[in-house]
């Protein structure tokens, strides 16, 4: 720990799955020392633009977005954004002059650590994946350090710069739940078995139709419930898909505030495989059926998910096959005791408690290089 006051910039964002680790480690450094001065840099019309004040720091919005894989007028525009982000991060670095700059991956981190290496800023890299983008491969080459959520990461980054940190998580999800009064807040049945379904913020087509798919197989077994969180999106279609009969078994919800609750009283959880949740399943034990996005970029999620099922720590059903497969993997896990011992089990050796606190350390030593 430095007593010197430090000036950092960290970028990135995008999702959930970047903007909460991004807070958890600024939380870290002004827990380490409260005179640090933390700048967040984002993409505007982001989450994070919302998400990084109401936390309490401030934050620059870059106009950069996305390239799209496929043939749309969007990739028009991609250049000058990228080009008029270069601009703006390097006038953010130059007036702020931070001792070190972070890059959490999500658009804005690109142009805030390359803008920040060529400065001469030491940089450093969360990596939340365990296969990286090209983005964070390209930024490697002049990081000063690489904190990785994954063991064998050296096939991508040199080892010399690699320090294995896992990714922080919300800190309101550690806090010990009590499971009946969760339950009865969440308004569910304390007498029957739960499984939590989560989709992402946003919630996912093919995980709800998997869903819908298996109810009746669901329905047909007493004793087990389904906290459901669909996505705004896909909640009134759902909504008025679910008869009375059903309601009783399953409580749909849009958007679930508390994560902590639900994850709580989760026998069973169905999820994405985004390197964030994947973090907060392992720090909190669940046994875990995961259905990878195949939107992503590189099939990161698919890899996410793999490097656990090698492991024997979660069960995978591919996004094509979930409509058939999800509820009868999903059923058949709650009804065996010994196999969700095992999984609760495997996957806690994926949890980094500390991971937050090792990324502020970290940056400390870094600062000292500058």
């Amino acid at each position: 720990m430095t007593n010197r006051k430090l000036k950092i910039i960290i970028s990135g964002g995008g999702t959930g799955g970047h903007v909460f680790p991004a807070i958890a480690i600024a939380d870290a450094l002004m827990q380490r020392n409260p005179s640090n001065d933390i700048l967040f840099v984002g993409a505007l019309g982001r989450m994070e633009m919302e998400k990084v004040p109401a936390a309490g720091y401030r934050i620059e919005g870059l106009p950069v977005a996305g390239f799209q894989r496929r043939l749309t007028y969007k990739n028009i525009t991609f250049f000058f954004k990228l080009a008029a982000s270069m601009l703006k991060a390097r006038r953010i670095v130059r007036s702020f002059n931070p001792d070190v700059a972070v890059g959490v991956g999500g658009y804005a981190s690109g142009p805030v650590l390359k803008a920040a290496a060529s400065m001469g800023v030491p940089t450093l890299l969360q990596e939340q994946n365990s296969f990286p983008g090209i983005t964070n491969k390209i930024l490697a080459k002049k990081a000063g350090r690489i904190c990785v959520a994954y063991p064998d990461m050296d096939r991508f980054f040199p080892a010399s710069r690699i320090v294995l940190t896992g990714n922080p998580v919300r800190k309101q999800l550690l806090k010990p739940v009590d499971r009946q009064a969760a339950l009865s807040e969440l308004g569910l049945d304390p007498e029957k078995k739960t499984i939590l379904v989560i989709g992402g913020s946003l919630g996912a087509r093919s995980i709800n139709e998997g869903i819908i798919e298996g109810m009746d197989a669901l329905l047909n077994v007493d004793g087990i419930q389904l906290l459901w969180q669909c996505g705004k999106y896909y909640y009134d279609e759902l909504n008025e898909k679910l008869n009375e009969k059903a309601s009783l078994n399953i409580k749909l919800e849009a958007f679930i505030s508390r994560m902590d609750l639900a994850y709580g009283v989760a026998d069973v959880v169905v999820s994405r495989a985004g390197a964030g949740t994947i973090s907060e399943l392992a720090l909190l034990g669940k046994a875990c059926v995961l259905v990878p996005s195949p939107n992503v970029s590189e099939d990161h999620q698919t890899k996410n998910a793999m490097s656990l099922v090698n492991e024997g720590a979660a069960i995978l059903v591919p996004d094509h096959e979930s409509r058939y497969r999800l509820m009868p993997e999903s059923l058949a896990l709650l009804n065996d005791e010994n196999r969700r011992q095992q999984l609760q089990e495997r996957i806690k050796l994926f949890a980094y408690p500390d991971s937050a606190e090792k990324i502020a350390e970290e940056i400390e030593k870094l600062s000292e290089t500058a």
